[in-house]
């Protein structure tokens, strides 16, 4: 199959996932879009919401549309790597055995990142970015896909360990839950309060899913939309070139390289479920907000006048 077949097939595909996952899933249609994106693009994702707005059902849906194998795994103060990586143990045979953790998976929710110390957080992040485990000196290699979605809760910090900049840094999106609207929390209340249950529908295999992630990869960037891209990081940095005055006032750190690779990679996914060739800049636009509003520190001043991230970013367009 070409390449215009594959992507004409991802199209339909994306159309044929948005209504199965509309079928449980009422509104957070941008979340959705962003989760999806980042499979394609073969990245991580951050989602940020109170409780009780469907963070999981929202990642065991997708991940039953997708036909893929779904692990969550609770964040809690004491759990440990092994409670993630899996450990060896001895069997009855006197020899060392591998039990698998829950990493195993193509789908990981880790829920509540920020509940567990930095060591068993390291554990995870670690798997992210090299998509493999070393357990007792051996390398164990992660089934593609991989893609973990981490969930944090924004209102209680009481008990928690934040991620370090560096380690929100492998996530390729930070993606905000909000309230549903009236109307859509009125569907969310009829739909659950009776004794109907959806039934989801696998629409795409592990295969193809990995067919699309290779296809996102090959479509052509034009190099102004890549400059563009790189322009639009460093203007996060204060005090350089290009930054704007908004970015030097309330700015303490900028993003790094990551932000502009994953911009562009953010960007061909787009252009891809839009049935476009190529990626132009309204389509880094559009993922720019959720992949560059936990790649900056806003300073002290930036608070105090409540300057948000998002004011910030708005602005650099």
């Amino acid at each position: 199959m070409s390449d215009v077949d594959t992507l004409k097939e991802l199209v339909l595909k994306h159309k044929a996932l948005k209504k199965e996952i509309g079928k449980v899933i009422i509104g957070q249609n941008e979340a959705i879009d962003h989760i999806l994106l980042s499979i394609l693009s073969g990245g991580h994702s951050l989602l940020i919401g109170v409780p009780g707005l469907a963070k999981t059902l929202i990642v065991h849906t997708i991940s039953e549309t997708l036909g893929l194998d779904f692990k969550r795994i609770q964040f809690t103060p004491d759990l440990m790597p092994s409670d993630i990586l899996g450990s060896e143990i001895l069997d009855e045979t006197n020899h060392f055995k591998f039990i698998k953790g829950p990493i195993f998976s193509n789908i990981i929710l880790a829920d509540e990142i920020n509940r567990t110390p930095p060591k068993t957080q390291a554990a995870l992040l670690e798997a992210m970015q090299e998509r493999s485990v070393t357990v007792a000196g051996h390398h164990h290699i992660l089934e593609a896909p991989f893609f973990v979605l981490a969930t944090q809760n924004p209102i209680e910090q009481e008990g928690t360990y934040p991620l370090p900049e560096a380690q929100l840094d492998r996530f390729m999106f930070s993606i905000q839950l909000d309230y549903p609207s009236f109307e859509e929390e009125v569907e969310v209340v009829k739909s659950t309060t009776n004794d109907v249950s959806e039934r989801i529908n696998s629409i795409v295999t592990s295969e193809e899913i990995i067919n699309f992630q290779h296809l996102v990869r090959r479509i052509p960037v034009a190099d102004n939309v890549i400059e563009y891209a790189v322009k639009l990081v460093s203007k996060t940095r204060p005090n350089s070139t290009h930054s704007p005055e908004i970015v030097n006032n309330y700015i303490d750190w900028g993003a790094g390289p990551r932000a502009s690779q994953n911009l562009i990679l953010g960007a061909k996914a787009n252009a891809a479920v839009n049935g476009k060739y190529s990626p132009d800049i309204e389509d880094v636009q559009s993922v720019a907000y959720s992949i560059l509003k936990h790649r900056i520190v806003r300073n002290y001043k930036a608070e105090a006048e409540g300057i948000s991230e998002k004011q910030i970013i708005e602005a650099l367009f």
